[in-house]
């Protein structure tokens, strides 16, 4: 029997992992009738780097366009963090999984210069060493979503504990933006502020006042879409609250991000199959 709705689904890691995995995100059309248009997966702008796995069905790169770009099932690619909003294509039913890392902690995780990294789509043969590959191999051949969570977590544990820092916002992944500051500042103590910010580059793969843009962006929209939902929003106070100087200047930033105004992300992702991820998203 055929189900009407897809599965979209916003997991939160194990609390010992929140600075490390800022979401699992799982993505199945299978079942489904979805006309052809409401087969494309839209994301905003994102500041994190993503284990992206292709369970079921394959996915295309269409913005920006990329028909060489192509996961197909049993596929596992890295993504670095993209300054643009992206969208791929499921041409026919399809299942997947996304594990959305904090940047300067996947770095710590695997050395990766995530500056180098931006933008990129990659197969993690290119990447990662062995044991990621077998973690890759094993969440592709679990039985559920809940296995290859589990798995995950498993594997992250104590690998994250061995090369985590600690210090006063380690542990709290809304703070994430300030501590990589904190922790670039006290590593570059006696150098200059471009050292500081050639470090950041490496750990996040942007500046940082581009990730406290991102962050400022993404909780003035939990906001507006919470307000929404209750049937009582106004922009302006949103702006306000978010630190914007005026809701002009959010609608830019807005669609620096998403390709879209404010009222225009509100409406689509409740309404619009493809804007799934802005639906979810917490």
């Amino acid at each position: 029997m055929l189900r009407m709705l897809p599965i979209s689904t916003f997991i939160v890691p194990r609390r010992s992992l929140a600075s490390c995995v800022r979401a699992v995100v799982v993505r199945s059309t299978i079942g489904c009738e979805l006309p052809d248009e409401q087969r494309l997966n839209r994301y905003p702008a994102s500041a994190f780097p993503t284990l992206f796995l292709q369970l079921a069905g394959q996915s295309v790169m269409v913005e920006p366009w990329r028909p060489e770009m192509v996961c197909p099932e049993g596929g596992v690619l890295l993504s670095g963090i993209q300054q643009g909003p992206t969208a791929s294509v499921n041409p026919g039913p399809a299942h997947f999984m996304m594990v959305l890392f904090f940047p300067d902690a996947l770095h710590r995780l695997t050395g990766i210069d995530m500056n180098g990294l931006a933008g990129q789509f990659l197969p993690i043969d290119a990447l990662l060493g062995a044991e990621w590959r077998e973690l890759a191999a094993g969440m592709l051949a679990a039985a559920s979503d809940e296995a290859r969570v589990a798995l995950l977590e498993e594997f992250l544990e104590p690998r994250w504990q061995a090369v985590r820092q600690g210090g006063p916002f380690d542990g709290a992944a809304g703070d994430w933006v300030r501590r990589l500051g904190a922790q670039a500042a006290a590593a570059g103590i006696g150098r200059s502020a471009r050292m500081a910010e050639r470090r950041i580059r490496e750990w996040a793969g942007q500046p940082l006042r581009r990730l406290r843009r991102a962050y400022r962006a993404e909780q003035s929209f939990l906001a507006a879409r919470d307000e929404a939902l209750k049937g009582k929003i106004s922009l302006g106070d949103v702006a306000q609250r978010g630190g914007y100087s005026d809701q002009a200047h959010m609608s830019r930033e807005a669609r620096e991000i998403s390709g879209l105004s404010p009222t225009e992300i509100l409406r689509r992702g409740l309404e619009d199959e493809t804007y799934w991820i802005y639906r979810i998203w917490n």
